[in-house]
């Protein structure tokens, strides 16, 4: 698909293939997003793996999604709308307003990983000095700045035009999403 002269969007939906697409939800909503996909008839899948957590009097083995704010769905064109319209879902992850398909092998490898039981980290994409940033958790969801140079923590500068102020704050980088 074309939109105006020269830019280009890419889409790898489907009619009839089905194909897998990350979906970002809301902060902590990946098990309901699951549950409401699910029953909907949507194939979806959350990588969950289990981790052991201290607290004050136990020990307890949980299930946490290892890629928060993430759900993988298997879908061809027609469930697109279905999927946008379930209540914990916020948007389909685009690559430079591009609408990427996962590989299946991707997806075999998270599940093939997490299947060993083994605890499994992950990190987000490398961030780089200036990349334009949103953050994609909390009560500032939705923010928009730019990543400044600080070794210990990610610094975020938020620039208020209007008030000709700048903002600076800490936010750790798992809240924090490349903007292209």
């Amino acid at each position: 698909m074309t939109k105006g002269v020269g830019i280009s969007i890419e889409n790898h939906l489907h009619q009839e293939e089905y194909r897998w697409f990350a979906v970002n939800t809301r902060y902590k909503g990946e098990k309901m997003a699951f549950r409401q996909l699910s029953r909907k008839g949507i194939h979806a899948y959350i990588p969950l793996q289990q981790v052991v957590r201290q607290y004050t009097r136990k020990i307890k083995r949980v299930e946490l999604p290892l890629i928060s704010c993430y759900v993988f769905v298997r879908i061809t064109r027609k469930e697109y709308v279905q999927v946008l319209e379930t209540e914990q879902v916020v948007d389909f992850v685009r690559f430079s307003q591009n609408l990427i398909s996962i590989p299946e092998a991707e997806i075999d490898l998270m599940k093939r990983v997490l299947g060993e039981g083994w605890e499994v980290e992950i990190e987000p994409g490398v961030f780089s000095l200036g990349d334009e940033v949103e953050i994609i958790a909390g009560n500032l969801t939705g923010l928009r700045g730019r990543l400044l140079d600080n070794p210990d923590r990610s610094q975020v500068e938020i620039c208020l035009e209007h008030l000709g102020y700048t903002l600076r704050m800490s936010v750790d980088q798992k809240l924090l999403r490349k903007v292209s």
